[in-house]
């Protein structure tokens, strides 16, 4: 069937034309990334409980929406995170290849069904259901170039302007600022007015509800079907107030004489910000920090480019010193990685068609193989646009690889019409049509082989499976172009090309002189091989003590060799996780991140650093004495050091300040998580827990793991030592004096938590009426003390005739792992020791040192690598199963096989025994000279 080629060229030419073509367009048609989508999907939920605190916060929502939504179809797990600043959020963990949006859909099946039963601020302030991608797809500023405004200023315009514009991009999940800025009407109220004239906070958010009101009176003239009316008129009214004039004109209180108590008689009515909650800066200008997101499943270049396209546009818009910087952008990194890659694939094209030139001995013969290896590795991409991979950092790789495959069945062709040429002293025509009709059958089974060694490894489950599949089918893909090249192209090129020069003289050039030197010394190489194996050959005790020497290698290399799933990059980028001691005011902390940042621009290869008092962003969650730096790298051309040397550096600087300082990378891995390294939960799963004994242990364990010289940058952010009071109630007094303790309480909330009844429209956007005892009257714990509440005869009665404080600690934040109170462990592997490594210690520890009914559980990237089992070795089982199967076919004999299989059993493990030899060699060779290497080894065995 084939000779049908070599008698048409062009057929056979056209044909490779034709697949180079249609591997361009798949190329074009294929999304980029950096890794395929291996993060299980996630989805989220967020909750609003304003004036809440954490355990508040868990007991009337997170407990009645987690048993909800717990055992929810596909579910891996559930974790979720409440904060004393009034917000929750939990996510629910998917198997991988679950829908994100049935996935999303399920959930919410399960949060309708209690919907009834949470807080009625919960339910006005709605319960966000989201799949998202964890980790963030872009970080950018905007700031103030000239500090001509505020951050308040800036987060506003950011949330009128720009993110609606972002949102609506294809792809985009979440378009966020960081923090609760929002523009909103602030009455801050005076207790001791409110007393004089005896007046309860109740009473003025009834009279704010009653005064400031969207109306809807209706029309006038409509068509009755009984009298025709000459006119018809609409009725408007102005609606809700949006100034804080109107507010403050509102009547709290009249009488019959004329008499009126207006709000701005017992409070300032003002403009102001939602929350103060968190303080923004980039390089030391106030700047609001926009996080985007992507939606699962979407390209995460083609939303980029889209993002800053758009950005480009919104800028001219921009009012005078306003200006805005992108300080984290995955396709930066992805795209730094995929151009090293490249030129890898060019280095190792370029030393394959050496080595080929070496072994062949002229460019004519050379040139054939060489011309094959990109028509089979541009024709890989349709295998890859069928199967819907994407052109990332694994298949890239399995096409570096595919190089020294994909050229050996052109070289099989070109030896074997050298040898006819040389021995029969055939034409390279005729030669060709002889080697066609002995070598096809071969150069198929070769083929299949090779194919066969590949495709199982395609259907291994879970994320590692994903990462197989992507370069298994790459390398399955190019191997059968190659073996139809094979047999199509390279004879066709072989009888166009070649020239039967054997038993000519040829010229003795410098190039000539050197194979003929290398041929010779490869020969005698060869030689001293072959009489080696015919010494030993016979003697059964030599080669069996080889095998028990390799055996016993392999076992002492198994135990020490590292174990991981994917070693982390320098992606340019540094998260500075920032915690004051508990209770330390933002202020404190917003000071403290600023000295971080000045320490942090010091140093050389740093380009730019976002200083974020108040949020901390491994858990996304918000508190006084949480802050965040992001640190920006220079460009990898323009820096001198890596990203762990920037990250001891500035472990050398900032050892002074007053604060636990922890330095980690953005997560390895896309959608698992936000930082690099392992997570990992202390879980309590006692009936009754104490969050003080909780808050010991935590400590104490962390302080064990720390010992191991296996783990470092160990941090946890639990602590229950935040300072709080604890209010007493006496019932009996509090009736006495005719006081209802829930209205009591109600009133608290409203004066010291907040609280909102209505909101305006202004900017085309929706903002609140926030009401709220004034800053001076809540800054001791004691001042709760001297506010006062209406009794039921109307008279104002002191909290401090029927209620007590009490000192005492308590935790502001509290995360809870499949309905456990945890504490969220995070750190990284120590230089030297893999992932897999810090997990077996941590499970050492853990079983040596934590008390009855607690427990560890695992969380994100280290989730999948604890519970990968030994699914590898049963897919290398079938795949010799495979070989075995197929060579039977072509020798007829069942047992001729069996010697080859042992050999790739043999060959497999001691390849596992050179993997530590070639990492001792990678701290000593370039990659280059490595490639090198390998390269030539591979065409000596061959």
């Amino acid at each position: 069937m084939f000779n049908k080629f070599i008698k048409r060229p062009v057929l056979a030419i056209s044909v490779s034309a034709c697949i180079v073509f249609m591997g361009l367009l798949a190329i074009n048609l294929s999304p980029i990334s950096q890794f395929p989508e291996i993060a299980p999907p996630r989805v989220n939920i967020f909750i609003e409980f304003p004036g809440s605190n954490a355990d508040v916060l868990v007991k009337s929502t997170l407990t009645i929406l987690e048993r909800a939504i717990n055992g929810v179809q596909g579910m891996q797990y559930i974790i979720s995170d409440a904060t004393s600043a009034g917000e929750a959020s939990i996510e629910v963990i998917f198997e991988p290849g679950t829908d994100p949006t049935l996935a999303a859909v399920r959930v919410k099946s399960r949060v309708d069904q209690v919907m009834p039963n949470l807080p009625p601020l919960v339910q006005r302030e709605g319960v966000i259901i989201s799949p998202l991608q964890p980790s963030m797809l872009m970080y950018l500023n905007l700031y103030s170039k000239d500090n001509s405004v505020d951050e308040k200023f800036l987060f506003n315009y950011a949330n009128t302007y720009i993110l609606p514009e972002l949102q609506r991009i294809k792809g985009m999940g979440l378009a966020q600022a960081i923090g609760s800025r929002s523009f909103a009407i602030r009455v801050w109220l005076n207790p001791e007015r409110m007393r004089a004239y005896s007046i309860s906070a109740e009473e003025v958010l009834k009279a704010i509800d009653k005064q400031s009101v969207l109306a809807r009176p209706g029309r006038v003239g409509l068509s009755s079907g009984k009298k025709a009316q000459s006119q018809e008129y609409v009725f408007t009214y102005k609606g809700w107030y949006n100034t804080p004039e109107q507010y403050q004109d509102i009547v709290v209180k009249a009488n019959a004489n004329g008499e009126m108590l207006k709000l701005k008689d017992i409070a300032e009515v003002e403009v102001g910000s939602e929350f103060v909650d968190i303080y923004s800066n980039k390089d030391g200008k106030a700047s609001a920090s926009l996080v985007l997101k992507q939606n699962p499943g979407s390209n995460a270049n083609k939303v980029i480019e889209e993002v800053k396209v758009k950005l480009k546009e919104l800028e001219k818009d921009f009012p005078p010193g306003v200006e805005y910087e992108i300080n984290y952008d995955v396709s930066k990194f992805v795209d730094a990685s995929i151009e090293k890659v490249l030129h890898t694939l060019l280095e190792a094209f370029l030393l394959v068609a050496f080595v080929v030139f070496l072994f062949l001995g002229d460019f004519r013969s050379t040139l054939i193989p060489i011309l094959a290896v990109p028509v089979s590795l541009i024709g890989a991409f349709i295998f890859m646009n069928f199967f819907g991979l994407s052109i990332n950092l694994i298949t890239l790789f399995a096409l570096v690889l595919a190089i020294g495959i994909v050229v050996d069945n052109a070289i099989v062709v070109v030896e074997a019409v050298h040898v006819k040429m040389e021995e029969d002293n055939l034409s390279p025509y005729e030669a060709v049509k002889k080697v066609i009709d002995e070598i096809s059958g071969a150069i198929i089974a070769i083929t299949m082989v090779m194919t066969c060694v590949f495709v199982p490894v395609a259907f291994m489950s879970g994320p590692v499976g994903v990462l197989y599949r992507q370069f298994s089918l790459t390398m399955a893909g190019s191997i059968i172009i190659s073996g139809f090249v094979a047999l199509t192209l390279t004879p066709v090129l072989c009888a166009i090309l070649l020239k039967n020069t054997h038993g000519l003289s040829k010229k003795r050039s410098l190039v000539r002189k050197f194979i003929d030197w290398f041929n010779a010394k490869f020969d005698s190489a060869t030689g001293r091989y072959t009489r080696l194996l015919e010494l030993i050959a016979n003697r059964k005790l030599v080669t069996y003590l080889i095998l028990i020497g390799f055996g016993i290698g392999i076992v002492g290399v198994d135990r020490v060799l590292p174990a991981g799933f994917i070693p982390s990059e320098d992606q340019g980028q540094i998260y500075a996780i920032i915690q004051t001691s508990p209770g330390t005011t933002l202020e404190r902390t917003n000071e403290i991140s600023r000295k971080l940042q000045s320490l942090a621009k010091e140093i050389e290869d740093i380009q730019s650093v976002t200083s974020l008092a108040g949020y901390e962003i491994l858990t996304e969650g918000r508190g006084s004495n949480a802050g965040s730096c992001l640190i920006n790298l220079k460009d990898w051309s323009e820096r001198k050091h890596s990203v762990k040397q920037v990250i001891e550096e500035l472990e050398e600087k900032s050892k002074d300040l007053p604060a636990v300082i922890e330095y980690f990378e953005p997560p390895a891995v896309p959608g698992y998580g936000t930082s690099d390294g392992f997570s990992l939960r202390l879980l309590c799963k006692k009936s009754d827990v104490d969050y003080q004994d909780f808050d010991k242990v935590n400590a104490d364990f962390v302080a064990e793991l720390k010992k191991r010289k296996e783990l470092s940058g160990l941090f946890s952010f639990y602590s229950a030592k935040y300072p709080q009071y604890e209010i007493t109630v006496d019932n009996e007094l509090a009736m006495q004096k005719g006081v209802s303790v829930g209205e009591a309480m109600e009133n608290l909330n409203i004066m010291i938590g907040s609280t909102y009844e209505q909101g305006f429209i202004r900017f085309n956007n929706y903002y609140k009426v926030y009401t709220q005892a004034g800053p001076e009257f809540r800054k001791q714990p004691s001042d709760i003390l001297n506010m006062y509440i209406k009794n039921d005869h109307g008279e104002m009665v002191p909290y401090s005739a029927f209620m007590k404080i009490t000192k005492t600690q308590g935790p502001n934040e509290i995360a809870r792992y499949n309905l456990y109170i945890s504490s969220l462990i995070n750190g990284t592997p120590s230089r030297g020791y893999s992932s897999g490594d810090a997990l077996s210690v941590i499970k050492e520890v853990a079983a040596n040192t934590l008390p009855r009914g607690y427990d560890i559980a695992w969380e994100g990237l280290s989730y999948d690598e604890a519970k990968r089992g030994s699914e590898a070795l049963y897919i290398f089982l079938i795949v010799i199963f495979f070989v075995y199967i197929i060579l039977a076919a072509q020798y007829e004999s069942f047992l001729l096989p069996l010697q080859y299989c042992f050999h790739c059993y043999l060959e497999y493990l001691e390849r596992l025994e050179c993997l530590k030899l070639l990492d001792l060699l990678m701290m000593f060779m370039h990659k280059w000279e490595l490639l090198c290497l390998l390269v030539c080894l591979e065409k000596m065995q061959f």
